[in-house]
C-alpha cells in the first residue's frame, strides 16, 4: 500500500470511529471545534488569541487583553463561518459574488478603502484588489490583478461542476483542499486570503456533511511551506498530502480527547 492510500485508509478508519462517538451529534461540541478552526486560522495570520481567550469573546463578549485589530479579526471570522455554515446547509452554490460575501464578513471590521493607479476598492465589502501582491518581502509575485475576476469565475465554475458528485471520501476532500490551493494562489483580495481559503475550504466540507479539516497553528511552517512547493511546481500533491496529514491529526486528537475524558467521568463539551 502507498503513503497516499495509506494516509486515506486511516482517515476513513478515524472518520468511522468519530462517528460511533456521536459527538458530531452534540451542538456544543460543534460549536466548540469551529471556535478551535477559527482560533488556529486567525493565528496564522499572526492572531496571539488562546481557544480559551477565543470563547470568552465569542459566548461572553469579554475581549482579550491583546491588540484589538486581533479580537476583531476573530470576531469577524466567526459571522464569516456562521453565514458560510447556514449557507452549506442550503446548498448554497459557490460564486464569485458568493466568495466576495465571505471576502467581506472576514474583513468586515478591518478592511477599508484602497486607491492605487488602476483605481479605488474596499477590502470589507469584498471588492478583488486593483494592485499587485506579493507573499511577504521579496517573495511569490502573484498573478495580475487584471486577470482575477476571471480565475475566479472559472474556479467557481469548477466547484460546480464537481461539488455535487458522488465520489470517495479522498475525491470530496481533496476537492476541498484543491480549492484552498487555488483561491489562495489567485489571491483575489488585497488582504484575508488564507483566511477566506481556509473557509472556502471548510465550506466544501461543511456542503458535504464531512468532518471540517483544522490546521494546526504549530505546524505553519509545514503550511506555507506545502502551499508553497504545490504552487511553484504546478503540482498539488504536495499541498494534499499536507492537509490529509493534518486531517488524521486532528482526528486523532479529537477521538484521544474524548477517551480522555471519558476515563475521568467528564461530560465532554469540546
Amino acid at each position: 500500500m502507498n503513503t497516499n492510500n495509506k494516509i486515506w485508509t486511516e482517515i476513513g478508519n478515524l472518520t468511522e470511529k468519530l462517528k460511533k462517538l456521536n459527538l458530531t451529534d452534540s451542538i456544543d461540541y460543534t460549536k466548540y471545534y469551529i471556535y478551535s478552526i477559527i482560533t488556529h486560522s486567525t493565528a496564522i495570520e499572526g492572531s496571539t488569541l488562546t481557544e480559551a481567550e477565543t470563547q470568552l469573546l465569542f459566548d461572553e463578549g469579554i475581549a482579550a487583553p491583546k491588540p484589538l485589530v486581533q479580537n476583531l479579526m476573530n470576531l469577524d471570522l466567526k459571522n464569516a463561518y456562521d453565514f458560510a455554515a447556514t449557507q452549506a446547509a442550503k446548498k448554497t452554490v459557490i460564486t464569485p459574488e458568493f466568495l466576495k460575501t465571505l471576502s467581506a464578513l472576514i474583513l468586515k471590521s478591518t478592511g477599508g478603502v484602497m486607491s492605487t493607479v488602476a483605481g479605488t476598492f474596499d477590502t470589507s465589502k469584498g471588492d478583488y484588489r486593483l494592485c499587485s501582491v506579493q507573499a511577504g518581502p521579496g517573495g511569490k509575485s502573484y498573478m495580475n490583478y487584471q486577470k482575477v475576476p476571471d480565475s475566479v469565475t472559472a474556479l467557481c465554475a469548477a466547484l460546480d461542476e464537481k461539488i455535487d458528485k458522488p465520489v470517495s471520501l479522498e475525491a470530496i476532500y481533496n476537492l476541498s483542499f484543491d480549492a484552498h490551493l487555488n483561491l489562495v494562489t489567485i489571491h483575489p483580495w488585497a488582504d484575508g486570503n488564507g483566511r477566506a481559503a481556509r473557509l472556502l475550504m471548510n465550506y466544501i466540507q461543511f456542503y458535504r456533511g464531512l468532518v471540517p479539516t483544522k490546521i494546526h497553528q504549530e505546524d505553519r511552517a509545514g503550511y506555507i511551506t506545502s502551499l508553497r512547493t504545490s504552487q511553484d511546481s504546478q503540482d498539488n500533491t504536495p499541498f494534499r498530502e499536507f492537509m490529509a496529514r493534518q486531517h488524521a491529526k486532528t482526528l486523532k486528537e479529537e477521538i484521544a480527547h474524548y477517551s480522555k475524558n471519558q476515563k475521568k467521568g467528564i461530560t465532554l463539551m469540546f
